[in-house]
């Protein structure tokens, strides 16, 4: 399984400055956490709701297999809404975008999971997405990257 290490300066806070690795995580275990926060209708099969936040951050402590001594990540510091026990967004940002990236999530799903949810529903809006259908029935991307917004000091490993 491939890892990526991250290191942290105290630009976060001191509370997250080290050295986290992350490894990638098997098929199965990423099903079993989007099934675990995904409702789907019983008459369509289609997606009724789904928490996205709660899907990335629990691929997040998935795939964090190394984090500094005092543990400054958990579930429920990536789930905080408040500002004085969650995570900061940058951080969380980074995090997100190197276990995208290690588990091979497409620019569909990581646009996807990365727009703001919506409180009253968490369905995903097509108006919002940067893919479409052609009409022969393929997947098109109407932009050819997604834009880069953070630079760390990670490096990549294959064991």
């Amino acid at each position: 399984m491939r890892k990526e290490t991250v290191e942290i300066d105290e630009r976060f806070g001191r509370e997250y400055a080290g050295k986290y690795v992350f490894q990638e995580i098997t098929w199965a275990k990423r099903n079993r956490i989007i099934q675990k926060y995904t409702r789907y209708s019983q008459q369509t099969g289609q997606v009724v709701t789904s928490d996205y936040v709660a899907i990335q951050a629990e691929t997040i402590m998935a795939s964090l297999k190394e984090q500094p001594t005092n543990k400054p990540i958990t579930l429920e510091k990536l789930l905080s809404e408040d500002p004085e026990k969650g995570v900061p967004i940058e951080l969380g940002e980074l995090f997100s975008q190197t276990v995208n990236r290690l588990n091979a999530v497409s620019l569909e799903e990581s646009a996807f999971l990365s727009e703001p949810s919506d409180a009253k529903s968490q369905i995903k809006r097509s108006q919002s997405s940067a893919f479409a259908k052609n009409s022969d029935g393929h997947q098109t991307s109407s932009q050819n990257s997604q834009p880069n917004q953070f630079s760390s000091s990670s490096s990549s490993s294959t064991s």
